[in-house]
């Protein structure tokens, strides 16, 4: 009866031991990815500088679509819904959050997030798209993109 036990324990054991090793190599491809796209919109931040493409000043939209709150943040919006931006420093926000009085009062301070390398991917809608071909989509489209 102790041999059940321990083959049980043992096999436990090895479970852990595989499921924490996936962990640390998914936790590694992802760091991998947010590297890679880091380095994209650092790129893209410093391409539209030089091209002269005018930042805008940033603001968030509620969740429900319903408010827009005012940042002090300037870049550029990266998508039509102005749901995503990039400062002038080169560091990705996404620009949605819950409605807020305080924000609709004294303005929204959006944390940085960190870039996917492809956007949209496990979205509801389906559409997804690579980081570097919306960058490439949004400096190409110059001053005039809206």
């Amino acid at each position: 009866m102790a041999r059940v036990t321990d083959d049980g324990l043992e096999w436990r054991e090895r479970q852990r031991r595989a499921v924490r090793a996936h962990a640390e190599a998914d936790a590694r491809q992802r760091a991998t990815e947010q590297a890679e796209a880091a380095e994209l919109v650092a790129r893209f931040a410093a391409e539209a500088t030089r091209r002269g493409l005018r930042p805008d000043r940033l603001t968030v939209t509620s969740y429900d679509g319903r408010a827009r709150y005012r940042t002090r943040l300037t870049g550029w919006y990266v998508d039509r819904a102005r749901s995503r931006a990039v400062d002038a420093e080169g560091r990705f926000y996404l620009l949605t959050m819950p409605p807020s009085l305080r924000s609709r009062l004294f303005g929204a301070d959006p944390e940085p997030s960190p870039p996917p390398l492809v956007v949209g991917r496990g979205g509801r809608d389906g559409e997804s798209m690579p980081l570097a071909a919306l960058l490439s989509r949004r400096l190409a489209a110059g001053d005039d993109w809206r």
